[in-house]
């Protein structure tokens, strides 16, 4: 689906193999470059829930028997559409979400990448054999898919998140039901118009949209089997409690705050390249964002001025042209709320090198400029709470062992990098540190699509991640067989 500036689409669900314009409370989308809004999505109601899963079941029962070699031919046809429409995607994306367009594209890269992965179920969902585990006795495992899954996916990655989820699931043998972010609807419904192009079987599929009532209804259905979440700490939890009670299995990604370490001996213009890149890229709306700068010693010095210069050469802006090095946050809600921890860090103490409140202004869109507080102590609010946004703080430490235990302090367990040409550091620190996700030299360190998304401590809830083998292993579940002949 695809929409301009002056036209207001009306943003389908997809319940019992039909697209679905519905009547009943909605929600306006918004251009976040220009505060125009560009599409309405209404929500589905407890009732189209219920139809949704109910249609996914009886599709489940057939979808579930057919060879996993055939599964994986729909999901072959989806990756080719998706490189077909890379950039129409990318366009959506970044106009209801507002990152700039070259991040919109390499998002819609990744996405691919999780259903080239997912084409692999053949292999992936192998068991294992030993003949003779007793005299004449043969056993050997299987897995076999839950049934009907849900994946309620976030604002800020509306092509790569669901991905996470879905292709995975399907390969599997299960069918399933997506509930995306109402902020932004578009890109993923565009996806999954092309998953149907592609000729994924009827109702294997179905897309509802809403808020909590449409999520609580997802929960609380008897015939949903498993439930993959991601999105804020709080309503992870909610998530994860709720459907755990519920006798789901359950994956929920929360938030984060993650810390960046620098060393001293660390290469200082690839490490501030990494840093903006990881602290700003994306407005800094994503949980592997770096928001926590740590500088070790001598390094503080000569990487703030480099950092501080670079920082004020961001060119904020509609994500959609060229050249932008930031776009917007994604609601006017959001914004204010970024722009309230700027105030707060100045009330705390903490010293503003580049205030993002000045860019704040821009046109009509809702733009935060990239924030770097100094001299921020670790009990500030702008230390501890995940802010979402271009916002860095600088905690500087003595010694690599005080920002070990810096980091360790944190509620959350994301991800973190270190920075340094010392083989000795990167290895104690990747060691040392209780976090789920390391880099070495890395701004961002998110896996690639064959490793999990392995987020720690209040930044997960359940047991097996977000794609990889961990996804195999969550929409599946295991067989042991033990076969004698006489």
């Amino acid at each position: 689906m695809t929409a301009t500036e002056t036209t207001l689409v009306t943003v389908p669900s997809l319940v019992g193999g039909n697209w679905e314009n519905l009547a009943g409370d909605s929600h306006p989308v918004f251009n976040p470059a220009t505060g125009e809004a560009i599409a309405n999505v209404p929500y589905n109601s407890a009732a189209d829930v219920k139809r949704a899963v109910e249609a996914a079941h009886v599709a489940f029962q057939q979808w579930k028997d057919t060879p996993v070699v055939d599964r994986v031919q729909p999901l072959y046809r989806f990756k080719t559409l998706l490189e077909k429409h890379a950039g129409e995607i990318a366009d959506i994306l970044t106009r209801e979400n507002g990152k700039v367009i070259e991040d919109a594209r390499v998002e819609v890269r990744r996405a691919i990448q999780m259903v080239e992965v997912a084409c692999g179920m053949p292999s992936l969902m192998m068991g294992d054999s030993l003949n003779d585990v007793a005299r004449g006795i043969d056993s050997r495992t299987v897995r076999e898919p839950l049934g009907v899954c849900v994946g309620i996916t976030p604002f800020n990655f509306p092509a790569m998140v669901p991905m996470w989820m879905y292709p995975f699931a399907l390969a599997c043998g299960n069918a399933f039901i997506l509930k995306p972010s109402e902020k932004v609807p578009m890109t993923p419904t565009r996806c999954v118009e092309l998953l149907l192009d592609a000729g994924l079987p009827p109702n294997v599929f179905q897309l509802v949209h809403g808020g909590k009532e449409t999520v609580d209804a997802l929960m609380a259905h008897p015939l949903v089997k498993a439930v993959s979440f991601v999105g804020s700490t709080p309503i992870a939890k909610y998530v994860y409690t709720t459907s755990s009670a519920h006798g789901k299995r359950v994956q929920a990604l929360g938030g984060a705050k993650n810390h960046l370490v620098v060393m001293p001996d660390a290469n200082m213009e690839k490490t501030v390249e990494a840093i903006i890149s990881s602290a700003f890229g994306a407005a800094g709306e994503r949980c592997l964002a770096g928001s926590v700068l740590v500088p070790v010693g001598d390094a503080a010095e000569p990487l703030l001025k480099l950092l501080t210069e670079k920082t004020r050469e961001i060119v904020v802006g509609n994500g959609s042209a060229e050249g932008m090095g930031m776009g917007p946050v994604v609601t006017s809600e959001h914004q204010k709320k970024i722009l309230g921890y700027i105030d707060k860090g100045s009330e705390e103490g903490a010293d503003l090198l580049c205030d993002g409140r000045a860019r704040s202004k821009q046109g009509e869109g809702y733009f935060v400029g990239p924030t770097i507080f100094d001299n921020v102590r670790p009990g500030m609010t702008i230390a501890r709470e995940e802010i979402f946004g271009p916002v860095l703080s600088v905690i500087r430490t003595d010694t690599l062992d005080e920002a070990i235990r810096l980091v360790n302090s944190s509620e959350f367990g994301n991800t973190t990098s270190i920075f340094t040409q010392s083989g000795a550091s990167a290895r104690e620190y990747q060691s040392r540190v209780e976090v789920g996700m390391i880099g070495v030299n890395v701004g961002v360190a998110a896996p690639m699509a064959f490793f999990p998304f392995a987020g720690w401590k209040n930044s997960f809830f359940g047991d097996l991640h977000a794609h990889g083998k961990d996804a195999v292993y969550f929409y599946t579940e295991q067989k042991v067989l033990m076969t004698r002949w006489f």
